[in-house]
């Protein structure tokens, strides 16, 4: 049985940006009108060193099993945060089809969904953008984000990487960390161990795509902060005439199972601060299910944990170009 095997700068050459964003938004509606299905991801974890995860999907005449690793150490070893493997089968007769390269999936789909999340709940008059965190997943958000006509500015603890990512990619360095994550769309991509948003420090009308807290123990935005869900109104245009001027905080994740459990959201869900209601999954806004932002002044917030239907969506599209870029096979 031949099986088609991309290393990634295969899947880099079979899937551009564009096609990856388009291919995850159409998975978050897939997964929404319950077309696609996927079990939360199961964590192995070696803390404090790092952890495994594997991560099942199926959708659109295919099934998909993801083996990926993170741990956050392995660059001052030499070695890569991200590596695993992605298997692609048919689900009609169980064939494994394709076999791709887990980090070079991971960062599609995760610059796809932050950027996703970016679009379908900014304001409209959104005028800057920023990517805070350089690392691989980082730099792929910020290539996807220039490949849809916006110059990001970009900040990493580490000014060799920022200045890097910006000069290779055609976004800006930031003049600090606080005027990126001033910006009125934030996407922050970093190893989740710091926080990067303390209470109060959300502005009026931003948008934040929460990318690094994709597992447990991980935070960019303080538990504290998760509180002004409750504490503003419901209805800005019926409550904001009694005096209530301060905008309501709204919360999004790409799926509640997993991030009230392993993600952004975890500890707040813990310390009995948010619960199911009060956060809507963006697969629900974009099938046109639920409401995303509904005032300028809204703070959103997206939490994303990473799903295999994203990765089963990038696997699917670089798959329709096996043939055509001689992605080479593999006898088994």
């Amino acid at each position: 049985m031949a099986v088609t095997v991309f290393t990634a700068r295969d899947v880099e050459a079979a899937v551009s940006p564009l096609e990856a964003y388009d291919a995850v938004r159409e998975a978050f509606v897939a997964y929404a009108r319950g077309e696609w299905s996927m079990p939360p991801k199961v964590y192995v974890s070696n803390y404090p060193a790092g952890d495994f995860r594997a991560m099942p999907a199926l959708g659109g005449g295919h099934a998909l099993l993801k083996w990926v690793t993170s741990f956050p150490g392995n660059p001052a070893r030499g070695l890569p945060t991200v590596t695993g493997l992605v298997l692609l089968s048919d689900a009609e007769d169980g064939r494994l089809l394709a076999v791709l390269d887990a980090a070079a999936v991971t960062a599609l789909r995760t610059a796809a969904a932050a950027v996703v999340a970016a679009d379908a709940l900014c304001r409209a008059d959104t005028s800057s953008y920023a990517v805070v965190g350089c690392g691989v997943n980082g730099a792929e958000t910020v290539r996807m984000l220039v490949a849809r006509g916006v110059t990001p500015l970009v900040w990493d603890v580490d000014e060799g990487r920022r200045i890097d990512v910006a000069g290779r990619l055609g976004a800006q360095v930031a003049p600090s960390a606080e005027k990126a994550l001033a910006c009125d769309v934030v996407i922050t991509v970093t190893p989740g161990r710091d926080v990067l948003y303390e209470p109060g420090s959300l502005g009026p009308g931003q948008h934040v795509s929460l990318m690094g807290a994709d597992g447990p123990g991980k935070a960019e935005v303080a538990i504290e902060g998760l509180r002004r869900a409750h504490l503003f109104c419901d209805d800005w245009e019926k409550d904001g005439s009694n005096g209530i001027s301060s905008p309501r905080l709204r919360l999004f994740c790409d799926d509640w199972e997993q991030a009230s459990h392993g993600g952004e959201l975890t500890g707040a869900v813990e310390a009995g601060l948010i619960a199911r209601d009060d956060v809507t999954q963006l697969g629900d806004v974009l099938a046109g299910m639920a409401p995303g932002r509904q005032h300028a002044d809204d703070i959103t917030l997206f939490d994303s944990t990473g799903l295999a239907i994203q990765d089963l969506a990038i696997a699917k599209a670089a798959l329709l170009r096996a043939d055509e870029l001689d992605v080479p096979t593999l006898d088994l």
